[in-house]
């Protein structure tokens, strides 16, 4: 907790030291991690999962190979240095009503689901692997494998949920970009699922949708 506290506090400085003391504009990359821990006496540990908040929330932007840089919206939202705090209660919400629902849809999608619409899923989970491996962004067909799986509930309340369930899915995306364990679990997570699904095995999905999210939630740093 201690730790969650101290990157929490640290995201708020950086966000300050940008908004506020100017000392980045848009597009100007921040110095590199041994600079800035230093700078600020904080571990390299420390450092990243306070930039792993601000990546989340797009203040800032981490371009593979060139470094981490500073994105329009820090400067559209810089009266508001509360609301890091305020979006990670957001993401909490989000991600407890993502547990509470999408693994009893799995279960439901598992039972009810046509073939053609296990098809589907599987074939979404196959396009996200691919784009996972060529390093493009999955944003688009992880709503679409998430959007799936509500639709073979057969259940129209699962379906008009998932338009703000989106929103924690994108975050998701946004952090396991930053790190090679999200990605590796993200992959394995779906494989699992998929095959539940494919096998009818709805026990085995609702499971393996929980894992899933609490992966997810692992990453955001929000348990």
């Amino acid at each position: 907790m201690k730790n969650k506290m101290l990157s929490q506090s640290i995201a708020e400085t950086l966000l300050s030291m940008i908004t506020i003391e100017k000392r980045f504009s848009v597009g100007d990359k921040l110095p590199n991690e041994n600079e800035l821990s230093e700078e600020l006496n904080i571990s390299r540990t420390t450092l990243r999962e306070a930039i792993k908040i601000l990546v989340a929330y797009n203040v800032l932007e981490i371009q593979r190979g060139k470094g981490t840089f500073v994105t329009q919206s820090a400067f559209e939202q810089q009266s508001d240095l509360g609301r890091l705090s305020d979006i990670k209660v957001n993401a909490k919400d989000l991600y407890e009503m993502r547990l509470i629902f999408e693994p009893e849809a799995a279960y439901l999608a598992a039972i009810r689901g046509t073939d053609a619409e296990i098809k589907r899923i599987l074939d979404f989970g196959a396009k996200i692997e691919q784009e996972i491996k060529s390093g493009q962004d999955r944003t688009d067909n992880e709503h679409s494998f998430h959007k799936a799986i509500a639709q073979a509930t057969h259940n129209e309340f699962m379906n008009q949920l998932m338009p703000i369930l989106y929103q924690a899915i994108a975050k998701g995306v946004t952090l396991s970009a930053m790190s090679q364990k999200a990605v590796t679990d993200t992959v394995g997570d779906h494989r699992m699922i998929m095959d539940f699904l494919e096998q009818r095995n709805a026990e085995g999905a609702r499971n393996a949708m929980k894992i899933h999210i609490m992966h997810a939630i692992r990453e955001l740093g929000i348990e």
